[in-house]
């Protein structure tokens, strides 16, 4: 029974738990960041291939006190890396810490780097070679005030990085914090699902994934398969039942829409490249001119934030006019936002029925709900889609 972590974007960790239990994770534990959870090595299979949520999965290998660099020199050193993965993969150190009292964690990853390749050196006499930017395999130094844990990456690239999503617009959601979101969301499949800002069509492409029971990993490989610990064929039935469960792709209540051009081309794009060309319907539209295309249904988009001041000043004009189509349009719908700009619901003149914190990155956000129940403020007929 191995020991492992999963990072996620901070406010998902519940969720990413949830998921972890599903794939067979026993003992789980969320922490802020993350989730500690253990299972064999089929469990962490399973988890790169199916979180929607986790940023990466690191395997733990020890933990250990230290006070001084020389301390986590010697905790590393101890460890039997080359019964982990061969001389000849490339490797490198990442280091991340909280309240650590070392001057300089760039030394503690250099010093982690030489006890792994001292390692070597003393067991077979060679080392392996360092690549920073595409190793084989990553070996993860997490600081306390006074603990060294040291991990492995199974993971490889981050697990957001679903293999297909190849056009980009400025500032994209990650695909894991667009799935939490989604998941937040409520929404289930054959629900009629908007996205009126939708940018290169995260939350369409993961909707889609979730609607057709497609695990996020299958179009991509993992750091797992370079360990020497990799079972090949335990891997191989694991990608097999993934893919069989997979429904064929269809035509969905799946709406994109966006103002810019430039976004919708890269959404369609991007759908087409992941095989769901024919699934999703992208326009191109202002979302003050939108009608709902059904009765109910959720709304969900990432409004641009306005981080400049000429951009908060549109945002302000902006929102009274949000309100006012919310109210005529889009009666009987559950409305989602997800925002850095805490002033929205006051600016909308809506009040939300849920305000959810989040973290965009280092960004502090809000997913704000807001019903818009259907009666009095309807005006204009929804149009059945």
């Amino acid at each position: 029974m191995n020991t492992y972590f999963a990072i996620c974007p901070r406010g998902l960790e519940e969720l990413l738990a949830d998921e972890l239990r599903g794939v067979g994770g026993s003992d789980v534990r969320p922490v802020a960041g993350g989730v500690f959870f253990e299972g064999e090595w089929e469990t962490c299979y399973r988890a790169n291939l199916e979180s929607r949520i986790a940023t990466r999965i690191l395997w733990h290998i020890v933990k250990g006190p230290y006070a001084k660099e020389e301390d986590i020199y010697r905790l590393a050193v101890r460890q039997l890396w080359p019964n982990h993965f061969a001389v000849s993969c490339t490797m490198r150190v990442v280091t991340t810490a909280i309240k650590c009292p070392l001057k300089s964690l760039d030394y503690v990853t250099l010093r982690v780097k030489d006890a792994v390749c001292d390692r070597f050196r003393d067991d077979l006499g060679e080392r392996p070679n360092i690549d920073t930017r595409n190793p084989d395999v990553s070996v993860h130094v997490f600081l306390t005030e006074n603990e060294c844990t040291l991990y492995l990456d199974t993971s490889g690239q981050p697990l957001w990085q679903r293999g297909f999503r190849k056009a980009s617009v400025e500032a994209p959601l990650k695909e894991n914090l667009a799935a939490g979101i989604l998941k937040l969301s409520g929404w289930q499949p054959g629900q009629a699902l908007v996205d009126p800002m939708c940018g290169s069509g995260t939350f369409l492409l993961e909707a889609v994934q979730v609607a057709l029971d497609r695990a996020p990993g299958l179009d991509r490989t993992f750091a797992f398969e370079r360990l020497k610990s990799f079972r090949a064929l335990a891997w191989a039935d694991i990608r097999s039942a993934a893919e069989a469960r997979v429904k064929p792709a269809e035509a969905m209540p799946i709406y994109g829409y966006d103002r810019d051009e430039h976004a919708v081309r890269a959404s369609r794009r991007n759908l087409q490249q992941a095989g769901f060309g024919n699934v999703v319907q992208v326009d191109r539209s202002d979302l003050l001119d939108l009608d709902a295309p059904a009765s109910t249904g959720i709304m969900l988009t990432n409004p641009p934030y306005g981080e400049r001041i000429g951009e908060q000043e549109e945002l302000a004009a902006f929102y009274p006019e949000l309100g006012s189509v919310l109210k005529r349009r889009w009666a009987g719908w559950q409305c989602f936002f997800f925002t850095a700009d805490l002033r929205l619901p006051k600016l909308v003149g809506l009040k939300p029925s849920r305000k959810t914190p989040l973290f965009n990155g280092p960004l502090e956000c809000r997913l704000f709900e807001i019903r818009m129940v259907a009666g009095s403020n309807r005006s204009k007929p929804v149009v059945e889609g």
